[in-house]
């Protein structure tokens, strides 16, 4: 019998994997003892990623942009949108999507065939370039942000043994500039006229291609409510991740004030949330909708949120059949489809998830204010509270 080496034993497979070093190594922003380009969980489903909406004040125009990075699964990819007319016989949407092999070096992750990514200044300026003229899209674009950004409860969900959500996200209101070109005719974006939101976030939550999990440990659902509203003086911040019977794991309240001057303040994070909602006869999309925000001292707000049309979120890849997030489409990808509004099935599992633009008014302890925003929902599976059976049955009310 050989004598036992003091050494423990690493495994040749880890041996022989070299680490990683990339440009941000020099700089002092390590969070684990390896490399920046290797990340704190092996988890496939590990994601880092940025959202942007912008909606001008009378909504003609509503556009969205995605990016996300997949380290584990060596994959990014981006998406635009735009919708044009929306809630008339005219309104049509128009997407160019992009995938590619993810770079080593993080400083490359920005740019995705076509769609590019710039952070001008942190937390306050950000810029989306997008060269898309065989797909009928072209723009350049700044957000500036009108509150401090808002960074809401962590996300944890596990089921059985496997965690399905760790991860953080920011959210921002702001303002565009810029311009868009759509199919050759170009939009001017004056300051001011178009208002949105963005958020960041980062961790683990199921991305690309399905796969085996093992045995059933539960029926598949998912129940999420995201508002962000902008209003004049001040931005409000609502959502809400229900398990089936209604018992939330998840909820955010935040009212933000506008920036003035030099001086930014905090969003000011409420006590309490609550909301009631009318489902759109046969589909898992929004009638009506009310808000409350309760704040720790004073009156709480009620926001009615009034749906004006529907964007279809696999315009920019949730849902999508052929462009899901973090799926391998190959080095180096483009492709774009457009399609008329409204969508012909909303209980097809691809059309479920949807930002409905809505127009805002708030009363109560925030005082008498007419705003505009989105109310995002996604709600897969059985939800008691709202008497949704099945996978994708709508509302029968």
């Amino acid at each position: 019998m050989g004598r036992r080496s003091s050494v423990p034993y690493s495994g040749q497979a880890t041996a022989s994997v070299p680490a990683v070093l990339s440009s941000f190594d020099d700089f002092p922003i390590h969070q684990t003892t390896r490399p920046v380009a290797h990340t704190a969980t092996s988890d496939i489903n590990h994601y880092d990623r940025y959202f942007f909406n912008g909606y001008t004040r009378d909504t003609r125009l509503f556009f969205a942009a995605a990016m996300g990075l997949y380290p584990n699964r060596h994959v990014a990819d981006a998406h635009f949108s735009v919708v044009l007319d929306g809630g008339t016989p005219d309104a049509r949407q128009i997407n160019v999507h992009a995938s590619r092999r993810a770079p080593v070096e993080r400083r490359d992750a920005n740019t995705v065939g076509p769609i590019e990514v710039s952070v001008l200044d942190p937390l306050h300026a950000l810029r989306i370039a997008v060269e898309a003229p065989e797909q009928g899209l072209r723009a350049d674009l700044t957000f500036v942000r009108r509150c401090a950004a808002v960074e809401e409860p962590h996300f944890f969900l596990q089921v059985g043994q496997r965690v399905v959500m760790d991860s953080t996200r920011l959210t921002q209101f702001g303002g565009w500039e810029g311009w868009i070109e759509i199919d050759g005719e170009m939009i001017d974006l004056a300051p001011g006229e178009q208002v949105g939101s963005r958020d960041r976030s980062w961790g683990v939550r199921p991305v690309g291609e399905p796969s085996s999990t093992g045995a059933p440990v539960a029926d598949p659902q998912f129940y999420w409510l995201w508002a962000p509203i902008n209003f004049d003086t001040f931005a409000t911040h609502f959502d809400v991740n229900e398990l089936y019977d209604g018992k939330r794991w998840h909820e955010t309240g935040f009212v933000c004030p506008v920036i003035t001057g030099d001086g930014i303040v905090a969003g000011e994070a409420m006590r309490d949330v609550d909301y009631r909602v009318g489902w759109k006869p046969g589909t898992r999309w929004a009638d009506w909708f009310e808000i409350d925000l309760v704040p720790w001292d004073g009156e709480p707000t009620t926001i009615q949120l009034e749906p004006l049309f529907d964007f279809p979120m696999r315009g920019i890849g949730y849902g999508h059949p052929e462009w899901r997030h973090g799926a391998w489409k190959g080095e180096s990808v483009v492709g774009g489809d457009r399609w008329d509004l409204p969508v012909d099935d909303p209980t097809a599992i691809e059309n479920l998830h949807v930002q409905t633009v809505v127009r805002a008014t708030a009363s109560g302890g925030l005082g008498e204010h007419v705003g505009i925003g989105v109310l995002e929902q996604l709600v897969i599976g059985r939800h008691d509270p709202s008497g949704f059976t099945g996978l994708t049955t709508g509302s029968a009310s």
